[in-house]
């Protein structure tokens, strides 16, 4: 635990005057506990101001790796604050929109968004390859980069685990922020197998992106990148090698830039030390057929708060998931239970959330349901959409203590 005394203040700027404020600041917080540390989040400060001397920490927003075009200041505050622990307390601002890939993809590790690149000015959707991030951000990769040849650094807080609503750089007429790990519904973006493979480097795992349906691309040049926790791997078009890569020195990801798009299935086969580690396969999906539908649990209380999250899969009659399906899809409940959001992880959509009926968006939808207090049985999630039919997921309430009496107990 860290106090902090502020986030990116403008007294960061100023002289020895504003750098007295944080020490007051900083004195106050000592009179309640001193036995944690304390800082200001900084985003554009030089590590020859005053303010930095006022905490015990330095924690720079973005400026480890680099703000536009300037260098990543780690090295300088290092030098002037040898003793001091230094690390970032927001990170890369990524941005991207789940299942949403355009080409052509950049070639470097870390890109802003822009027209045609990395952005599409009509659909208010920005590219999923996870290469690009806000003017003043970066990706991941080149987060890590600049953490990985600074190793005093010690470590990151990420800039944003969840989609937010506000916020929506670039496109300010979306609802919700671009920058999360996963999607406002919760849904796992690319990114979120990209953090893994890092944070996670004993667990077996090999991510494939994009998807692999692609009508129209036939014998166009598609971008495949894979994200592994292993340190090599080798990738297959229908059954066809091409190419097994090793990750360079301050590379995060696999990239097979000149991958020819043909039907069918992509696999990855990713070692580690030389033995075979993960695997992974992606296949192309054919028209729209079905629903499927996962509830996050079978059992809920009937204490009128516990919840059930349900996914809406739309698939072809493979059961494959259709990247790009965006089939409207109405809810309904039977049994003490009822509806209390809707959602689908599209940062453009401005459908409220308790309404009972959405599009998918790149195939998934969710929705969610509380039970009723004092009413145990059985609970019918059913969804329905043209075309496709419908699914039904059932659920059991359970007599029970309430979960969360304690946070709505009298003082």
């Amino acid at each position: 635990m860290i106090w902090s005394g502020g986030n990116e203040v403008g007294e960061q700027y100023s002289g020895e005057e504003d750098a007295a404020i944080a020490r007051k600041l900083v004195a106050i917080v000592r009179q309640e506990d001193t036995t944690r540390p304390t800082m200001t989040a900084m985003n554009w400060a030089k590590a020859d101001m005053p303010l930095p001397t006022s905490v015990d920490m330095i924690s720079l927003n973005y400026q480890g790796a680099g703000i536009r075009s300037a260098p990543g200041r780690f090295p300088e505050f290092r030098a002037r604050f040898p003793n001091k622990v230094l690390f970032s307390s927001e990170s890369a601002s990524a941005l991207s929109s789940r299942g949403e890939y355009q080409f052509p993809v950049a070639g470097s590790d870390s890109a802003p968004v822009r027209p045609n690149a990395g952005g599409d000015w009509t659909t208010h959707q920005v590219n999923a390859c996870e290469l690009y991030a806000s003017d003043f951000g970066t990706s991941a990769d080149r987060s890590w980069a600049a953490q990985d040849q600074n190793p005093f650094v010690g470590g990151e807080f990420v800039w944003s685990g969840w989609d937010y609503l506000g916020e929506p750089t670039p496109f300010y007429s979306s609802r919700s922020s671009y920058s999360g790990i996963i999607d406002l519904a919760g849904f796992k973006k690319d990114r979120f197998y990209l953090y893994q493979s890092r944070w996670r480097p004993d667990f077996p795992m090999a991510h494939i992106l994009p998807h692999w349906t692609w009508p129209g691309r036939e014998g166009q040049v598609t971008p495949v990148h894979v994200f592994t926790s292993g340190d090599e791997a080798e990738l297959f078009v229908n059954g066809k090698s091409q190419g097994r890569q090793k990750k360079a020195q301050y590379a995060y990801r696999l990239r097979w830039d000149y991958v020819v798009y043909e039907p069918g299935e992509l696999k990855v086969v990713a070692y580690k030390q030389g033995k075979q580690w993960a695997t992974s396969t992606t296949r192309t999906a054919g028209f729209a057929a079905k629903l499927a539908a996962v509830a996050d649990r079978g059992r809920i209380r009937a204490d009128g708060l516990d919840l059930a999250f349900v996914t809406l899969r739309v698939t072809d009659k493979e059961g494959n998931t259709v990247p790009a399906a965006k089939n409207q899809i109405k809810f309904t409940v039977e049994g003490p239970g009822e509806i209390v959001a809707t959602d689908n992880g599209d940062p453009t959509n401005f459908v409220p959330f308790p309404l009972p009926e959405r599009a998918a968006f790149n195939g998934l939808c969710l929705v969610i349901v509380r039970s009723k207090a004092g009413q145990a049985g059985r609970i019918t999630v059913r969804a329905d959409a043209t075309s496709v039919g419908g699914v039904a997921v059932t659920l059991q309430s359970e007599a029970g203590a309430a979960k969360l009496s304690a946070l709505h107990a009298d003082p």
